[in-house]
């Protein structure tokens, strides 16, 4: 195998990468739209877990489709944002036992573990991904 031939690969492979957490980005910044739609859907929720939703849910919404918009113009993932997000994701999980709990109780504890695991992993990759640039890249 040439030299050529293997960074075309390792190309290859890189694209997958970025494409799956493009992707993941993508799929967090829908769960943040949930959550703050899910302030609309859940009447009987308190005035403060309604605005939690809201707020959390657009922060959320709003910082992994930046991180989505980024992926797809070919830059590297924000190891910063997905980190972001990730502790967006964990207060979304301790919300309905710190304030009152709503009707939305499963909504919030669901959507913030799964918010929070994939905005880690999405850290995670991304750091692994600017570790392997080559200099000046990252």
């Amino acid at each position: 195998m040439s030299e050529t031939e293997a960074r075309e690969g390792a190309s290859r492979s890189t694209d997958t990468d970025e494409s799956g957490l493009k992707w993941l980005s993508g799929f967090v910044s829908l769960v943040g739209a949930w959550i703050f739609i899910s302030a609309f859907v859940y009447p009987s929720m308190s005035t403060t877990s309604y605005w939690n939703n809201l707020i959390i849910g657009a922060a959320i919404f709003l910082i992994a489709g930046y991180n989505y918009y980024r992926m797809s113009r070919g830059m590297l993932t924000s190891v910063g944002s997905s980190s972001f997000v990730a502790l967006l994701g964990l207060w979304m999980i301790l919300v309905p036992f710190i304030m009152t709990a709503s009707t939305a109780f499963w909504s919030d504890i669901i959507s913030g573990i799964v918010v929070a695991i994939i905005a880690g992993y999405n850290a995670y990759a991304g750091r692994e991904e600017r570790a392997g640039a080559p200099a000046g890249t990252a």
